[in-house]
């Protein structure tokens, strides 16, 4: 189902990938992961983001690729990993179960990231990424179920299974770079990019995005720690349903001047579906 375009929206620059042919390479390193290099060129496209929230009860993760989801949480205090991992980490697995219908949800990893540097550095957390990209490629998401379940991997992947994202304000409604998602429909396989991923020991793939006017770009505004945006990254089915879900932080035009630096965290989780 496409969605109607005659909502609240805004145009801003979505940041693309320029095809070159060069290999393109983003390596993350430092304390915690929290520094990163990238190659490749870049060009920031002008681009009409429809306002998700009018549209929010009409998504669906088969067919847009996510999802716009009120989602009370038990943590007071993201930074603290004990309470990620004993409060979040089921809270997003029974989300994930929830919204996707999946029989076993495994959530790996998380990333917070913060838009002021000091607090990068003191707290060794990431920053947003102004880069319109997809976190799986067709080898890195099998290889991801053998990575965290190599004793069931090769059983598992004779499933269906998908990655699945979630992504929320950790403190403060987000009013600067906020997180752009593009209809997983409007993206054609030719549109993304390979890019390798380089970590201190793991070497994987992710996509990036090149430009097409066809894109259809949302964003949900002033995004509060009570709601979360599910996406899914990576999906195993060829029968049409959406696979990859490109997104990107921006350069929001309308955050006010002073707006407080965006804290955000993303969990990653593995889905498996009955047959």
């Amino acid at each position: 189902m496409r969605l109607p375009t005659a909502e609240p929206s805004i145009t801003a620059g979505i940041p693309y990938t320029v095809n070159t042919g060069e290999t393109l390479v983003n390596e993350t390193f430092g304390p915690n992961n929290i520094h990163r290099r990238r190659t490749g060129a870049h060009e920031v496209r002008p681009m009409r983001i429809l306002d998700g929230r009018p549209l929010a009860g009409r998504l669906s993760l088969d067919e847009h690729g996510f999802m716009f989801v009120e989602h009370r949480t038990r943590v007071t205090d993201f930074f603290d990993p004990e309470q990620l991992k004993a409060i979040y980490y089921p809270e997003v697995e029974r989300l994930i179960r929830e919204v996707s219908g999946a029989s076993r949800v495994v959530l790996f990893d998380h990333t917070l990231r913060s838009g002021d540097e000091g607090e990068r550095e003191a707290r060794l957390v990431r920053e947003p990424v102004l880069s319109a990209h997809n976190d799986y490629t067709e080898w890195s998401g099998p290889q991801r179920v053998r990575d965290i379940l190599p004793d069931e991997a090769e059983r598992l992947l004779n499933g269906r299974f998908a990655i699945i994202q979630v992504w929320r304000a950790i403190n403060q409604p987000i009013q600067s770079n906020p997180l752009a998602i593009a209809d997983a429909k409007s993206v054609a396989f030719e549109d993304l990019l390979l890019a390798e991923r380089r970590y201190p020991g793991r070497v994987g793939q992710t996509y990036r995005l090149m430009y097409n006017p066809n894109h259809r770009w949302y964003y949900f505004p002033r995004m509060r720690r009570d709601e979360a945006l599910v996406f899914k990254v990576y999906d195993s089915a060829k029968d049409g349903r959406a696979r990859f879900t490109p997104h990107t932080s921006f350069d929001d035009p309308q955050s006010p001047p002073g707006a407080p630096p965006r804290q955000s965290i993303e969990a990653r989780a593995l889905a498996f579906f009955e047959r």
